[in-house]
């Protein structure tokens, strides 16, 4: 059993590892956002996103899976985006709908998500600026 709790002393001396660099990344991230912000620049920037992705996954020696590590830094970048500017999405609603877990997956669990009754009332909502994106269902 003291195996098992050594290695359970390594897991968390590593999560607090992880904890400090999310947290050192995070400060970075807010002084991009002021330099976006004072250069007029859009806050989110879904090509930076996939960019950085690609990279991390090239460089990823394993054991720790791609996809995994995808969903991970989703997170991370919606987290991050939401300390810049709250990120407000409009959904064919209601909640848990088909459209509304892929509004989910595409920009995190940090957005604000905002159901509408109509594909028209989600264009309405962006066309207006009262959201950011909208998502609407496609057959």
């Amino acid at each position: 059993m003291s195996e098992l709790n050594e290695l359970r002393k390594k897991i968390d001396a590593l999560d607090l590892k992880i904890l400090d660099l999310l947290n050192k990344r995070t400060k970075v991230v807010l002084e991009v956002g002021k330099t976006k912000e004072d250069k007029h620049i859009k806050v989110h920037s879904p090509e930076r996103e996939r960019a950085v992705f690609e990279r991390l996954k090239k460089k990823n020696p394993g054991p720790f899976p791609n996809e995994p590590l995808k969903l991970i830094y989703e997170e991370i970048m919606s987290a991050s985006l939401s300390l810049q500017q709250p990120l407000k999405v409009a959904y064919l609603g209601p909640s848990a709908t088909f459209t509304h877990l892929a509004s989910r997956r595409q920009f995190g669990s940090s957005a604000e998500y905002i159901p509408e009754s109509t594909i028209k009332e989600v264009f309405e909502a962006v066309y207006r600026d009262t959201t950011h994106y909208g998502v609407v269902p496609i057959e």
